[in-house]
């Protein structure tokens, strides 16, 4: 899989990663590698590209997973976790702390067809935001809220 970056400002940073092959057991720390590398530099909000993977396996889900428990400022699982403790934590703690039923700072786009199968399919079309448009996908992140300074007489 090759996995390329794009930054956009929106006002607020947002990071893109494109995702191209496929994500599976053999290459899934590449993804969760490149996502802590966004995330150390500062990025908070994630737009993962799939338009050009053309198949996910359960690591590649669990991979997943363990993105957006990043971008939360969550600890993620342990990779030796088995695939059902993945899809129960899934359920569990993408919206533990939040009254959103869908991630609010990791969001999925253009996902071919064959991925789309399996986020719906396994339901993570229901954690994650699903776009195919990318000016959509970049205008539903929650943008940045002025400060305002207190003026003194």
């Amino acid at each position: 899989m090759i996995i390329t970056i794009t930054k956009i400002e929106n006002p607020a940073p947002i990071a893109i990663l494109h995702l191209d092959g496929t994500l599976d057991g053999g290459n899934y720390e590449s993804l969760i590698g490149e996502a802590q590398k966004v995330y150390a530099a500062g990025e908070r909000d994630l737009l993962l590209d799939l338009g050009k993977l053309t198949f996910i396996s359960s690591a590649g889900l669990g991979a997943l997973h363990q993105v957006a428990l990043l971008f939360q400022g969550n600890k993620h699982p342990k990779p030796d976790e088995s695939w059902a403790a993945y899809r129960w934590a899934a359920y569990r703690s993408i919206d533990r702390l939040h009254t959103r039923h869908t991630q609010e700072h990791v969001k999925l786009l253009s996902p071919t067809k064959e991925v789309r199968e399996v986020l719906d399919m396994i339901g993570f079309s229901s954690l994650f935001e699903i776009f195919t448009d990318l000016n959509q996908a970049l205008a539903s992140f929650r943008q940045a809220v002025p400060a305002y300074a207190t003026r003194l007489p």
